[in-house]
């Protein structure tokens, strides 16, 4: 079995631990609860026959170096790194965020993530094309569950060809 490791990571309240809960343990909590520090766990996967081990941390807070300590990302094969898609702020410093992971993880898969579609319609999503600077991989519900099996899917096929 192959074991790889996986970063949750944005700004504060975008619904990374909504994801990893929803992923996890297919479950979905209305209350805000700050994680401090990290939160660990990991889910076996069985794409295309191989067996994935995916250990994925649901870090606190930001990106940035003097919000989280960089031996986090030791070890890190693959980083999500998730924006509210209601809250421009959390998606104002995209461009930088993810040159900064990239320096940090070189060789690493990143996908960049929109979370609580749940909140939205069709027509904001394409006005949210136009102010995204980037490209976004999937967009995602952790209150519904709409995409979030697919966003670690897509991840862990990622990580199985990077490992062949």
């Amino acid at each position: 079995m192959i074991s790889k490791k996986v970063i949750l990571t944005g700004s504060f309240g975008v619904g990374k631990t909504s994801l990893f809960e929803q992923f996890l343990y297919s479950k979905f909590s209305q209350k805000y609860l700050t994680t401090i520090g990290v939160k660990v766990d990991k889910k076996v996967l069985n794409i295309n026959g191989k067996e994935l081990s995916m250990i994925i941390w649901d870090i606190a807070g930001e990106v940035k170096q003097d919000k989280v300590p960089n031996s986090y990302f030791l070890g890190t094969s693959a980083i999500i790194y998730v924006f509210d898609v209601t809250r421009k702020s959390t998606y104002e410093e995209l461009e930088e965020d993810i040159a900064h992971i990239k320096k940090m993880l070189p060789n690493g898969i990143t996908a960049i993530v929109g979370n609580k579609i749940d909140l939205v319609d069709d027509g904001f999503i394409e006005e949210l094309k136009q102010n995204i600077p980037l490209p976004w991989d999937l967009l995602t519900s952790a209150k519904t569950g709409d995409n979030v099996e697919q966003l670690f899917h897509d991840i862990g096929i990622k990580l199985l060809a990077q490992n062949s």
